[in-house]
């Protein structure tokens, strides 16, 4: 099934329940979506989307948080810990110096386990419950896995972690442990971890709730729907572009979808759209690398290495589902360095916002778009920060200042301030 910016409403398959199926991107072929444990196509294992018979509009959402979006989700409610709702903020000084007419910043490490993977999480955990699984299993650069151990022990499910050694930021690994995840450190990169759990999970001895699996980017739709209505009051208007990291790209497929979803209700015209623009880190751009060489898929890299932990991915799994979003919206892609990274991430905590490297590319891309003249000065912009500052303390505690000694004494303070 081609993922364009259609207003064409899905036929409704046999296999449907209560409006809910699974289709196939890439052969169309249709499955019921609670009788089995599925993640890829039976036929040509390619991706799986959740379909709805009925689509809503923003009339249609009511209530607070990701689950005020439940007419847009497959269930009614989730395994929940209050997620969502997170601040859109202002940054006027970044607006000014980035030179853009507005810029507004998504923080998502203002969820409940500092990430946006809390939205997938409610979701999937939810759906795990409705298949009646009970050993939830991720591999993760340290977020998903946090999530998952909250959202499973609240779940009352059984959670297994798999994690690249020595690769993971101190604060996220003390998250998972803490929610009683079993931790496995694994001698080799994410996307060996991924391998690994994805062959546990065909073996049915977990269940899967990476991004491969489509019920948790349903989580993750909810951030475009509240980027839109927030700016919607805010301006009138919905944002021209949305910029954010890519690591595995499943916000960027989970926003796209969102859009298509909103173009087919007929709550939003195609032009309307915002331009998808993902950003990367120099060591690991997979995805930049097709969208420049207008490749139709991504080529794996094996060595990757950036201190945006988060997004230290050389396969991202969502590409085929994220390359159309991107172009289909009119975007791009671009890599920044760690410098840049870095310096982004001082300037968002200038502004009182404080996010994990990672989030920072999101700000780091844009100034470098800006500088290209590929972003214009006319544009709205949001830029996503997907992680809180607290995810990372190292990295934090490198790109701040160093702590100064004074005497013990009000006089010896005063003179080393005035030195």
């Amino acid at each position: 099934m081609s993922l364009s910016l259609s207003a064409d409403r899905p036929t409704v398959p046999d296999e449907a329940d209560n409006g809910v199926w699974l289709e196939c991107i890439e052969c169309g072929e249709t499955y019921a979506p609670f009788e089995a444990v599925r993640y890829t196509c039976d036929e040509c294992d390619g991706l799986l989307e959740v379909r709805y018979a009925d689509l809503p509009t923003f009339d249609d959402f009511e209530g607070h948080g990701v689950w005020r979006y439940a007419p847009a989700l497959p269930l009614e409610e989730g395994v929940t810990i209050q997620e969502g709702a997170t601040p859109l903020y202002e940054v006027p000084r970044l607006e000014e110096s980035v030179g853009v007419e507005a810029l507004r910043i998504k923080h998502e490490g203002m969820n409940p386990t500092g990430s946006f993977k809390d939205r997938g999480m409610t979701v999937g955990t939810a759906v795990a419950k409705e298949l009646g699984v009970g050993r939830l299993a991720c591999a993760s650069t340290g977020n998903t896995s946090a999530a998952l151990a909250a959202y499973g022990t609240r779940g009352g499910m059984e959670t297994l972690v798999l994690l690249p050694a020595g690769k993971v930021a101190a604060g996220k690994v003390a998250q998972a442990s803490l929610h009683g995840a079993r931790i496995l450190e694994v001698d080799g990169n994410f996307d060996a971890c991924l391998d690994i759990v994805q062959d546990l999970a065909s073996r049915g001895e977990v269940y899967l709730l990476n991004s491969l699996n489509p019920f948790r980017l349903e989580g993750q739709k909810t951030i475009g729907l509240e980027i839109l209505e927030a700016f919607q009051a805010d301006y009138d208007a919905f944002p021209d572009r949305i910029v954010l990291p890519v690591g595995n790209a499943g916000n960027t497929s989970a926003l796209y979808k969102a859009f298509r979803e909103l173009v087919q209700a007929g709550a939003l015209e195609p032009e309307e759209v915002p331009k998808l623009t993902g950003v990367q880190a120099e060591g690991a751009a997979p995805m930049v690398e097709a969208i420049e060489n207008d490749a139709d898929e991504v080529r794996r890299w094996d060595d990757v290495e950036t201190r945006a932990t988060a997004i230290r991915i050389g396969n991202p799994v969502n590409a085929p589902k994220a390359l159309p979003g991107i172009r289909e919206t009119g975007g791009t892609a671009i890599s920044v360095s760690d410098e840049e990274i870095t310096d982004a991430q001082r300037d968002l905590a200038r502004e009182g916002i404080g996010v994990e490297p990672a989030s920072a590319a999101s700000v780091a891309g844009l100034r470098k778009l800006r500088a290209e003249g590929i972003v214009d000065d006319d544009e709205r912009v949001a830029c996503l920060t997907t992680g809180h500052l607290l995810k990372d303390p190292d990295a934090a505690a490198a790109a701040g200042g160093d702590p100064e000694p004074v005497p013990a004494d009000t006089d010896g303070v005063l003179a080393h301030l005035e030195e």
